[in-house]
């Protein structure tokens, strides 16, 4: 069979790609747009100590409104000008040129925060109520107010900026370290042929059929890192430090709190998560048990956790199926709601397939007031099907915003972004399992759903509790060598996987090769982000209409208030540990139809 070629992006069909030129005809409609943005740069000064009535406040604040829905439009273009075929050097000049006046545009609007901040809080609060069109920026003021405790006086500030580039010092190493300077072995493949290990293949190897490939791929990538670990946890301590650094100079008692600020989140959010997680362990230990019992191992070990229990399932999906089947999981949602994710699945929204120089993975990208756009790359497989549903969720949230906020209040946090992606996904799985009869599909299905809540739920929940573990130790004055790192890791490990998985020792090293640890508390909101979807699609299911006008509200109200209150009015109050549970109860109910799937195929 002669091997698959990749087609160069002029050889893909105009209907399989995006239409960029909803943005801009041309691109020199997108140089002159550019050129408009750099002339706009002196006005942006021109308030600078000035924001000294309602007047000028709503002027300046209006006019970083129309600096940022131009730098929006020009940067869309030019980023996914640039993803559909990276060797065009037209577009890469785009894109340096739009990231470089992006860095001119921050600093020329720098002053805007501090000087609110200046200001009087009642001052601010009148100004507001005296002047409707100030209303729009309430939240958006409330959100710079509410930091002024931990906001520090002018010079402070200014020394804390010059030692940000310095203060990323541990995660650049790390960085390069990881992606450019370490080499692993070579392992054996399935076909007995010397291969060396990376970190795109290690996947793919953690899937293998064949026990003995996965096993000495698990084995190579950890004592790679092995012989690393003083200098990997003197690495990861470094960026702890830092962090509590500026947590504790910003007068936050500790850098969870710091961290969790950002979202106005308090403490108790990241803890019911995990305490609700661990109540529901022994839910996840019986999957386990039936992931052992389903590859019939005597001992289930951690390179087994990966392979896929359901073996040669042939299920092609072109496109106009997965449309389709996309349209029919989301009917709950309504005829409106169809409708519109119609107009995004036909528009040229979507750019399908892989081409010579094309980006890889999948996003949804918005520009303010034109529409959103996905990039997939498409190989007719299940997974991109609900690879699809989860990109539109993620277009259709921004859409919904789009439609209905103003600029500055449109873009959305991550602790909620992950909430309408797997939503989408949810309900279709849903859909899919109550149409499926082939028992060999429903078992892929089920499988497919509970690994979503293994890697999202059970494994970053186990990641957050490391992070938390960690810096409150190191806040404590206690040393983290590299011993005390894998100890704290594999103790972990072995309590969240149970009895029936052999918490090997290489496992151990595993904190080592984690990117977001350098990124701290942010796992947490995979976790959250992905109970509260599972929470509200029962909603969806159970309630029918209030659910989804509720749900809908929620898609609309863009970043327009703090993310918990935004989920709370939506249907689920993650400040309490109820949603996780529920999420919980889901996973339950599935491990009970695969169990019983199982028992019935034997």
């Amino acid at each position: 069979m002669a091997a698959k070629t990749i087609p160069l992006r002029s050889e893909m069909a105009d209907q399989h790609k995006w239409k960029l030129t909803d943005i801009y005809q041309s691109d020199q409609a997108w140089e002159d747009d550019f050129q408009q943005l750099k002339e706009l740069m002196p006005a942006l000064q021109s308030y600078k100590g000035r924001l000294d009535s309602a007047e000028n406040l709503l002027a300046c604040l209006k006019l970083q409104d129309q600096a940022g829905m131009k730098f929006d439009r020009l940067y869309g273009y030019a980023m996914m000008s640039k993803d559909q075929d990276n060797a065009n050097p037209v577009y890469q000049g785009f894109y340096d040129r739009i990231v470089g006046i992006g860095a001119e545009l921050g600093a020329n609007l720098a002053y805007i925060e501090p000087e609110i901040l200046a200001l009087p809080e009642s001052t601010v609060h009148e100004w507001v109520e005296q002047t409707p069109e100030l209303r729009i920026y309430s939240h958006y003021l409330d959100n710079i107010l509410r930091m002024k405790p931990h906001t520090l006086p002018t010079d402070q500030e200014e020394i804390l900026a010059r030692a940000s580039e310095m203060a990323q010092a541990a995660s650049q190493i790390f960085r390069m370290f990881n992606n450019a300077d370490l080499r692993f072995p070579t392992i054996k493949d399935e076909d007995g042929s010397e291969v060396e290990l990376t970190h795109g293949r290690y996947l793919r190897f953690m899937e293998s059929k064949n026990r003995e490939v996965r096993q000495a791929a698990f084995e190579a990538m950890y004592f790679t890192y092995e012989q690393w670990k003083n200098t990997l946890a003197t690495t990861y301590t470094a960026a702890v430090k830092k962090t509590l650094f500026f947590a504790k100079t910003r007068k936050y008692p500790s850098s969870l709190e710091a961290a969790l600020d950002v979202d106005n989140v308090r403490p108790e959010v990241y803890h019911n998560l995990i305490e609700a997680v661990h109540e529901s362990l022994p839910l996840f230990y019986r999957y386990m048990r039936l992931r052992k019992q389903m590859l019939g191992v005597d001992e289930l070990h951690m390179y087994d956790i990966y392979v896929p229990l359901v073996k040669d399932l042939d299920m092609e999906i072109p496109p106009e199926k997965a449309v389709e089947m996309v349209k029919e999981g989301l009917a709950p949602l309504g005829e409106q709601y169809l409708a519109d994710l119609s107009r995004g699945l036909t528009e040229g929204w979507i750019d399908w397939f892989e081409n010579k120089g094309k980006t890889s993975g999948a996003y949804s990208a918005s520009v303010y007031r034109v529409h959103p756009y996905v990039l997939l790359n498409y190989d007719n497989t299940v997974d991109d099907m609900f690879t699809l549903a989860h990109e539109m969720g993620h277009a259709m949230h921004s859409f919904y915003s789009d439609q209905n906020q103003e600029f500055v209040n449109a873009d959305y946090t991550i602790f909620v972004a992950e909430v309408a992606s797997t939503v989408n996904e949810c309900l279709v799985m849903n859909d899919l399992l109550a149409k499926t009869n082939d028992p060999k599909q429903k078992l892929y299905l089920l499988n497919h759903y509970l690994e979503q809540f293994r890697g999202t739920v059970f494994r970053q929940t186990m990641f957050a509790e490391f992070e938390m573990i960690v810096h409150d130790r190191i806040g404590r004055g206690i040393p983290m060598t590299a011993e005390s790192l894998c100890q704290v890791y594999h103790e972990l490990n072995q309590k969240y996987y149970g009895p029936d998985v052999v918490s090997d020792q290489h496992i151990a090293m595993e904190w080592a090769r984690i990117p977001h640890f350098y990124r701290p508390f942010y796992v947490y909101k995979y976790a959250t982000g992905f109970s509260a979807a599972v929470a509200l699609t029962q909603q969806i299911l159970t309630e029918r209409s209030p659910a989804v006008t509720r749900y809908l509200d929620f898609l609309k109200s863009g970043g327009s208030d703090y993310p918990l209150n935004l989920l709370r009015k939506a249907g689920v109050d993650m400040a309490a540990p109820e949603p996780v549970l529920q999420a919980m109860g889901v996973f339950g109910a599935l491990v009970d139809q695969m169990e019983k799937l199982v028992e019935e195929l034997k």
